[in-house]
């Protein structure tokens, strides 16, 4: 499951620089990379809400 907007990407670099194909899954991988962590620290503190704090 893709947890980013392609077109947000694209409109937040609009005429600064150009996106390559394989950006969006490795940023999607981040992503995802970083709400499992936020997910794994929030379940330590025993909280069932991922907060800011967390990443």
């Amino acid at each position: 499951m893709a947890l980013i907007v392609k077109n947000a990407i694209k409109d937040l670099v609009k005429g600064k620089a150009n996106v390559s194909a394989d950006f969006y899954s490795a940023l999607d991988a981040e992503v995802n990379s970083m709400v499992s962590k936020a997910l794994s620290r929030a379940k330590a503190n025993n909280r069932k809400t991922i907060q800011a704090r967390d990443l």
